[in-house]
């Protein structure tokens, strides 16, 4: 598995997360909405159309999903080498700080609620040409037009719809979000992470609506743990071994659930290795 470095983790930080007490969110989805049957009756005392709402009724169970680790740290480095430094604390917030890491890349790739593996067959387009182009990302946008949040992509990626916007003379804008510039499409962040996997030159390029009050994409955690450093992430003295080894065992609970088909769109087969030549001649 890779090794990431640390990063900001923009696409943890821009869900919403849902706190899940017994560690199963259950997505209830309707069937057949489109049958669903309203009318709108005359100026008489015609009979009111009678319908009902259907639900599955075996809905899909998220489970959260573990990342855990122990930290193992000699009481001998800890008790002779923590000034300036604290040694305890430096260790277990690196081994935090790739746990989180590893947290970001299981919402995109986890086969099971991963992102990727949770995509709608009718949610994927293919590139027109191979490059991201602006007239692949307003495709995309045709599959999540109701209140989409951001794009998400690797930084190659970025810098290719860069090129492309270049070549065609219509530089995206930028906008500050969290103290940061971010390229923009039609008003939507393009959001980076190094996570998203590049395959022989190839990549894709994801767009979210996110919020469970706009049935969107939702981060899910444990709530209430023993030891919580933050959401859904814990830290706990596991003792003193008689080799004078003192462990610390850090555990992150986390899944992600798409509560509806449309809230989620993916552009595949993205090149990310073709540039433009340009004419440098001067008259």
């Amino acid at each position: 598995l890779p090794i990431y470095t640390i990063t900001r983790r923009w696409l943890v930080q821009m869900l919403q997360w849902v706190p899940v007490e017994a560690g199963i969110y259950r997505l209830n989805r309707v069937k057949d909405p489109e049958s669903v049957a309203v009318s709108t009756p005359g100026r008489d005392e015609s009979e009111v159309t009678q319908t009902y709402v259907g639900y599955y009724e075996e809905p899909r169970e998220y489970f959260l999903s573990t990342i855990t680790t122990i930290v193992d740290i000699h009481t001998r480095i800890s008790d002779l080498y923590s000034s300036p430094f604290d040694q305890i604390g430096e260790q277990i917030r690196l081994t935090v700080e790739t746990v989180k890491e590893r947290q970001e890349s299981e919402l995109i790739n986890n086969a099971d609620y991963g992102l990727l593996a949770n995509v709608e067959a009718g949610q994927r387009i293919p590139t027109l040409t191979g490059p991201p182009t602006p007239d692949d990302f307003d495709e995309l946008i045709t599959k999540v037009w109701k209140d989409p949040a951001f794009f998400l992509a690797h930084p190659r990626a970025i810098a290719a719809f860069g090129r492309e916007c270049t070549r065609r003379g219509v530089p995206p804008a930028t906008v500050s979000l969290c103290g940061s510039q971010f390229l923009t499409w039609r008003g939507l962040p393009i959001v980076p992470s190094n996570k998203v996997p590049i395959e022989g030159g190839k990549t894709k390029v994801l767009l979210l609506r996110v919020g469970e009050a706009r049935q969107g994409v939702i981060g899910l955690y444990q709530p209430g743990l023993t030891g919580e450093q933050s959401p859904g992430l814990s830290v706990r003295f596991m003792g003193i071994s008689r080799s004078a080894i003192a462990s610390y065992l850090v555990s992150l609970y986390t899944s992600l659930a798409v509560l509806t088909s449309d809230a989620l769109a993916v552009l595949d087969g993205v090149e990310i290795g073709k540039y433009h030549e340009y004419g440098y001649t001067y008259r």
